[in-house]
């Protein structure tokens, strides 16, 4: 068997100063996303975990400790522990998995009591499993090793405007910081992801806009990116440094992704209106002024 991936570099030059990427099929139907780097490849899955691995059973070791902290599982053995791949083929499902719909219940009091009941079956499971709840450093080590795969993942995907795929990857990673933030034993585990918070945020918004814009939805990129420039404002003032938001490079980034597309926005009748109005006032033609005036006040609000 050949192992030498010579030719297959050859065919693919390495190009210094950009994100050299693409998407492939394999053989078995599957896509993966290729990173050309400046002494190999590195291939990922497009879909579920990148290296493809099943930690305990689940699509990521992120699911696997969320559905631990919904009280859907009990802790697993720190011998089970030792191995990632699952005892079965199929993944179990986390948060972000695809549930079948359940049939619908029978109609009647007696049904809407048995949803009730285990509605407060679940809610008692998870916050007996949110008490005693922690990650130890261990833990936060390895959902940091397995976020830096998403990273290079989703980093790629915006080269390729794969913005859904982005999109995903980047709303993830977000979840690890908040899970690391909020149950990491030790301060500093707590803290140490902090610092991408911003960068994350903002390629997030970068995607939310950017598919927005291919969608021909130019209001909701621009309020994508607002939304996202305020998270960033929350975060330095929730860490007690609000003055590094005016300087961060994050929201510089952003501001200047919203100036480049609010002057592609559509402009509205109302508006037309308007600015038809007061042209026809400069131009001293008030024949049409009064006509315009009737018609703006024949508009609805909103309009």
């Amino acid at each position: 068997m050949k192992r030498d991936i010579t030719p297959l570099l050859k065919d693919w030059p390495y190009q210094p100063g950009q994100v050299n990427a693409r998407l492939i099929t394999d053989s078995a139907g599957a896509e993966k996303v290729q990173v050309r780097v400046d002494l190999g490849l590195l291939q990922m899955n497009a879909e579920g975990r990148p290296d493809g691995e099943l930690p305990f059973g689940f699509h990521s070791l992120l699911e696997y400790f969320e559905a631990r902290l919904d009280g859907e599982i009990d802790e697993v053995r720190d011998e089970s522990k030792e191995s990632s791949k699952p005892a079965s083929p199929e993944p179990r499902k986390g948060k972000n998995a695809r549930k079948s719909s359940p049939p619908p219940p029978p109609e009647g009091d007696e049904s809407e009591s048995s949803d009730e009941g285990h509605d407060e079956q679940r809610e008692e499971a998870r916050a007996s499993a949110e008490a005693d709840f922690k990650l130890t450093p261990e833990d936060c080590r390895a959902l940091r090793e397995e976020a830096a795969q998403f990273y290079q993942r989703y980093v790629a995907c915006l080269a390729l405007e794969e913005f859904d795929r982005v999109i995903r990857d980047t709303t993830r990673n977000l979840r690890v910081l908040d899970l690391c933030a909020k149950y990491a034993q030790e301060e500093s585990d707590r803290m140490v992801l902090e610092q991408f918070r911003a960068y994350i945020i903002m390629v997030r918004a970068r995607a939310l806009a950017s598919q927005a814009i291919k969608d021909n939805e130019l209001k909701a990129g621009v309020l994508a990116l607002d939304e996202a420039m305020d998270s960033i404002k929350r975060h330095y003032e929730h860490t007690g440094r609000p003055k590094a938001f005016e300087a961060s490079e994050e929201v510089r980034m952003l501001r200047s992704m919203k100036e480049a597309l609010v002057p592609k926005l559509p402009i509205s009748q109302k508006d037309e209106l308007r600015q038809r109005l007061q042209r026809a006032i400069d131009t001293e033609n008030y024949e049409l002024a009064a006509i315009l005036r009737d018609e703006l006040k024949q508009l609805k609000d909103g309009v």
